[in-house]
């Protein structure tokens, strides 16, 4: 029973996951008068890709790649057709998704210092972030099982 929980779980992330990238994460906007621009994983990586490259790229890894990867990857590993010593690596990819979460935060958190605009959180980051840190605890679970 607790099998059949944790690979639902984890098969639910397939579809959050994409969910999360296109839901707004943030509103920002210049000035308090003005209305504000949502902003998701999506359209922040479509701006990343005209303006730097590089960022773009190591933006995509940890956003998009790394987490479902290792989602896919542990999917794998709970019907059997990945061996379980797979699991340090994607512990490793859950943890470079993570560091995505931590740099939103980090922008929010430089955004708001300055004052010179409004950034206001919205629904996404929070579903971003949980399904981060879904994935994490059901990943760990996982390698106990082991």
């Amino acid at each position: 029973m607790r099998d059949r929980a944790l690979r639902a779980a984890n098969l639910a992330l397939l579809v959050l996951y994409p969910v999360a990238w296109a839901a707004p994460l943030l509103r920002a906007g210049l000035l308090p008068l003005f209305a504000l621009d949502e902003i998701s994983v999506l359209t922040g990586l479509q701006s990343l890709w005209r303006t730097d490259i590089v960022l773009a790229l190591v933006v995509t890894v940890f956003a998009l790649f790394a987490p479902y990867l290792k989602t896919i990857g542990l999917a794998l590993v709970q019907f059997g057709l990945l061996d379980r010593r797979a699991l340090p690596v994607l512990a490793v990819l859950g943890k470079l998704a993570m560091a995505d979460v931590f740099l939103i935060a980090l922008y929010v958190t430089l955004a708001k210092g300055i004052g010179i605009g409004r950034i206001e959180t919205a629904w996404g980051l929070y579903l971003f972030t949980a399904c981060i840190l879904a994935s994490l605890v059901i990943g760990m679970i996982e390698d106990r099982k082991g």
